[in-house]
């Protein structure tokens, strides 16, 4: 018998790349991960991991029994859900990550939309960079994740999620008001080649936004929070890329639009695969779909996207 528990400590390991990583996700000590992966290759009979020295990496017998696990966790997902739907009532405590523009637009509308009519669902929010809230919601720590995908970005992780279109938003571009091109209705961005730019942190997919639309940018300053780049730019400290729905007036800055087709920001509100029937989900999420900007967008079709779409 395979003890699908060990499969979850697979799953952290392909996840997280290390023993102590994989453990620190899980709360167990690198030896214990270690005995469970040992134990599970026994039941396995079959070697599921290369060992050099401290470092490991996945055969494609573990490969192959990683997939087996992200589909048992997917069932698992449904029973759980199957079983919450048997319950008359609508109660419990939805745990939820997202980023602050989001919270804004659509989380905090939805709590209030919560609070008048189901009032039996709470929820309890935490302000996370949108490229850090799948490896939460993966790892059991959230149960709905509000996170992001720009143009030209691959999904990955498409088996063990299910996502809920939210909004479309384009990047604009925020210049000094005292800017050579602020008085402009749209800025090229190969006019930008020779501005200092101030941009998020190496690691944040609005960077990598920035480095397909400006080939070599000279990056000054770096700040993940878009309102502090904001600030730096009325300070005249250099230009930057910024999603439309997370710019905020700042006195001696002004947001353009770019000509041509601009990089777009796509959010979303995602959930493990197998959990989206859950009743307390479903409600969130039909909350959240219901506080969305421009509903009827047919981006979103008001319908969830699984595998290929």
């Amino acid at each position: 018998m395979i003890d699908p528990r060990r499969l979850r400590v697979l799953r952290a390991l392909a996840d997280h790349g290390t023993v102590t990583a994989a453990g620190q996700a899980l709360h167990l000590t690198p030896s214990a991960v270690s005995q469970q992966l040992a134990a599970l290759e026994a039941e396995c009979g079959q070697q599921l991991l290369r060992r050099w020295g401290r470092r490991v990496s996945l055969t494609p017998a573990g490969e192959l029994m990683v997939v087996h696990a992200n589909a048992v966790a997917a069932e698992l997902e449904r029973a759980r859900a199957t079983l919450a739907a048997l319950d008359s009532g609508v109660q419990g405590l939805v745990r939820l990550a997202s980023f602050a523009s989001a919270i804004t637009m659509v989380v905090a509308p939805a709590i209030a939309a919560l609070r008048a009519g189901s009032p039996g669902v709470s929820m309890q929010v935490q302000d996370v960079e949108g490229h850090a809230s799948i490896p939460l919601l993966l790892d059991g720590e959230i149960d709905l994740a509000i996170t992001e995908e720009y143009r030209l970005s691959p999904r990955t992780d498409e088996s063990r999620l299910t996502r809920f279109p939210l909004y479309v938003e384009p990047f604009d571009v925020v210049l000094p008001t005292a800017h050579r091109l602020a008085g402009s209705s749209e800025v090229d961005i190969d006019d930008l080649a020779d501005d200092d730019w101030i941009a998020p942190k190496p690691g944040n997919p609005c960077r990598d936004v920035l480095m397909i639309a400006c080939a070599t940018p000279e990056i000054r300053h770096v700040s993940d929070d878009f309102h502090a780049i904001t600030t730096l730019v009325a300070a005249g400290e250099g230009v930057a890329l910024v999603p439309r729905n997370a710019f905020t007036a700042v006195p001696g800055a002004l947001a353009v639009p770019l000509r041509g087709e601009p990089p777009l920001r796509r959010v979303f509100a995602a959930v493990r695969r197998g959990s989206a029937d859950h009743p307390l989900l479903k409600t969130v999420i039909s909350a959240l779909l219901d506080a969305a900007p421009g509903r009827a967008n047919a981006d979103r079709g008001n319908r969830p996207l699984g595998s290929g779409h």
